[in-house]
Parts: C-alpha cells; structure tokens; sequence
C-alpha cells in the first residue's frame, strides 16, 4: 500500500472516531387513540396549540402538527389509485378475499388488501419518525411504539356517557347511539390488529384519560407535562 493511501485511510479513520455520525433522531411523536364517543380532535388541535407556543427543541425545531384523515390522500398518491379505493380501510372496513380475487382481474390498477394496508403503516411510521406530530387514531400506538422519544395516550369513558355524547351528536335515539359505539369500538380494534396481530401488547398505553370527569385543559395539562418527562419537548425555563 503506497504512503499516501496510507495516510489517507488513516486521516479518515480519525475523523470519523473524532466525529461520529449521529443517529437520525426519530420522533417525537404523540399518539392518540380513543374509544368511540371521545372526541379527540379538538383536544388535539389546542394541544398543538399549546406545544408551538413554547420554545422549540433543538433536535426537531419545527412546529407541531397532527394527522387524521389526510392519510389517505397521501397512501392513494402512493398506491396511483383513487382515495375512494382505499377509503375503506379508514372507515374500519375489510375487504372480502372474494371481492379481491374479482377486483385482481378487473383493473390493471389493482391493490391488494394487504399491500394497501402495508402502505399505510409505512406512511404513518415514515410520518411519526419525523418528528412533531400527533397521530390521532390509524393504529398509531401499536405502528410507532418503536420510537423511543413517544407518548402514547389513550381516552376513554363509561359507555353510557360515550353513549349519550354519541346520541346528542348525531340525533339518535339512546339505544341507537349504544349500538353504534359498541360497533365501532369493535372496528377500531380489528384495525389495529390488521397491523400487528390478536393477543400482543400494543394496547399498553402510557396513560388513559377518562373523558367523563376531566375536562380537555386538564388533559392537555397533563399530556404537556408527561411530554417534559419524557424529553419529547424542552421543560419551560423559570
């Protein structure tokens, strides 16, 4: 090996022991999952409000941001297939193995179940590894529960009063409303396990808020605070 190579490899390998490449931080993200009948958007939107109110992070300086349904646009850009092809999934629906059998033959254009379902997972990982962002809902805890800098929170309430909260909302009868929250708790579940299975951990929150007794200031409180902990924003200076 001439000298100068020599030097050469010896050069680099100092600067890379003198100045190591930093892992790509990812996150920090919030998830937000909640039963039927607990309004999270809202809540989310004066969280976010709250968060780019406060000094920014030197690791992820921008503003915060959250996530909901225009996940499907962005997976429909992805798959070059139309939103109302995938909408499905977003509704908590399933497609039947029959009706994708017949829809392979159909259309040149054709997506199947599970690669739809792929996409999206990679979209809201690929989104929530960026950093500054709430995912309300998609599976969110069980797709990002690998990101260290992550708080996973969860709102639930007693069934009557989702029930009731429901009923007033869409002027329904109470019996109407229970049928529907109970429905749609049950969908919400089976998405969640599309993405990762029946009988794992992904329900482990790290913390549950009961949307009955405490009001949307107190949770977002908390929620800012639980952040500090976990180094997910800077702690206000006194």
């Amino acid at each position: 090996m001439s000298d100068i190579l020599f030097k050469y490899l010896n050069k680099r390998l100092k600067e890379a022991r003198d100045n190591p490449v930093s892992p790509r931080v990812q996150g920090p993200v919030v998830t937000i999952s909640r039963q039927s009948g607990c309004s999270a958007r809202r809540l989310t939107q004066k969280l976010i409000e709250e968060l780019n109110k406060r000094p920014k992070s030197e690791e992820k300086p921008g503003d915060w941001d959250y996530v909901n349904k225009e996940l499907l646009q962005k997976a429909a850009r992805e798959l070059d297939v139309k939103p109302s092809e995938i909408a499905y999934v977003f509704k908590y629906q399933e497609r039947s193995a029959l009706r994708d059998i017949f829809a392979s033959y159909a259309s040149k254009y054709y997506k199947s179940d599970r690669k739809i379902r792929k996409t999206i997972a990679d979209i809201i990982r690929s989104i929530a590894e960026e950093g500054n962002v709430i995912i309300i809902g998609r599976g969110g805890v069980v797709l990002t529960k690998h990101i260290m800098k992550s708080l996973h929170v969860s709102l639930e309430a007693p069934l009557e009063w989702r029930s009731l909260m429901i009923s007033e909302r869409y002027d329904l009868s109470f019996a109407e409303a229970k049928k529907s929250v109970i429905d749609m708790d049950k969908k919400r579940q089976r998405f969640r396990e599309s993405f990762e299975g029946r009988n794992t951990d992904y329900t482990w929150f790290d913390v549950t808020f009961n949307r009955m007794s405490l009001t949307e200031n107190e949770i977002i409180r908390t929620i800012i605070q639980m952040m500090e902990v976990k180094n997910l924003i800077p702690p206000l200076k006194t």
